[in-house]
């Protein structure tokens, strides 16, 4: 009773609260890929419907993650990761979190629909209800899937962004969805082996909870090696090109050798070095996303001068 108080009540809260609310982090990685997919369309966007149409993204990603520390204030508190956030930390009330989370949803899909076009806006609001209501309110909490399903509202921001510049969907920003997705699994099943018992005490279902952390070994490892062609694939669309294609060999061949490590390992051994090899892919992890979505930034550059072109 004395943690639903403080949710409830909240305590004195500040600027960076709010902002962390938003989830920043996340948030960054949105703009990025949103950024990106509006760039590489072939329609050209005026700078300023460009940059409000990046602004109303953010803050839809910024409303996702304010509803999401709203509902699993709960686990939150119970995790290392997590229970430094405002709501579990008492420096936000619940109800702040919930109404900031509200407002900034029907301000970004509002405003995004009419800078841009109603196709993105309707894209944004599909995003923000996926990841607040299938992933958050039930996947996370009910299936070791949660992250496998629920990673797709974490790919949808290219696809915002490609329609923003074009009004629709295409193979080039379902590609780019893709690779999000499959990458997805990977990355947090890699953060879910060191992360120890986090999962486990607040009673969530991930993977190494439900089917033991040998079987997540060797899903990473299916998922990586899913991922590399539907990674090399964007290459070879309008979007790509030599640039990216190269660049997506290299950082697919280092991801699976990291893959291949994680899958050979036991838990003796993870445990005698403190998981040093699932740290280093998870971190990798990070950089392999950024690297091919800024070849498809260097590509779209390339296109613009005459030069990327097969």
């Amino acid at each position: 009773m004395s943690d639903i108080r403080v949710y409830e009540q909240g305590g004195e809260a500040g600027f960076g609260d709010y902002v962390q609310l938003l989830k920043p982090r996340v948030m960054s990685l949105v703009v990025f890929t949103a950024f990106v997919g509006l760039l590489v369309a072939p329609v050209p966007v005026h700078p300023f419907i460009a940059f409000t149409s990046i602004l109303f993204i953010a803050l839809g990603g910024g409303a996702s993650g304010a509803l999401n520390m709203w509902w699993d204030a709960d686990i939150d508190a119970k995790m290392r990761r997590t229970r430094g956030r405002p709501v579990p930390a008492g420096s936000v009330a619940a109800d702040e979190a919930l109404a900031l989370g509200i407002g900034l949803t029907v301000i970004s899909v509002a405003m995004l629909g009419l800078s841009a076009n109603f196709a993105a806006a309707g894209l944004l609001a599909f995003t923000i209800f996926f990841y607040v209501v299938i992933y958050t309110m039930w996947l996370k909490r009910t299936t070791p899937q949660n992250i496998v399903i629920g990673g797709a509202a974490g790919a949808f921001p290219p696809m915002i962004g490609w329609a923003c510049a074009t009004g629709g969907i295409s193979i080039e920003s379902v590609l780019m969805f893709a690779l999000i997705f499959m990458w997805t699994p990977p990355h947090f099943w890699s953060l879910a082996l060191f992360m120890k018992d986090d999962y486990s005490n607040a009673g969530v279902p991930m993977l190494t909870v439900t089917h033991g952390r040998k079987a997540t070994r060797r899903h990473i490892l299916i998922y990586t090696v899913l991922l590399a062609p539907v990674a090399l694939g964007a290459g070879f669309t309008s979007i790509g090109g030599p640039v990216y294609l190269a660049s997506s060999v290299v950082l697919n061949a280092i991801f699976l050798k990291g893959a291949w490590d994680i899958w050979r390992r036991d838990e003796a051994q993870a445990e005698a070095d403190k998981y040093a090899v699932e740290k280093r892919v998870f971190r990798f992890s990070l950089l392999y996303l950024f690297l091919h979505f800024g070849a498809l930034l260097a590509e779209a550059v390339l296109h613009a001068y005459g030069l990327g072109a097969w």
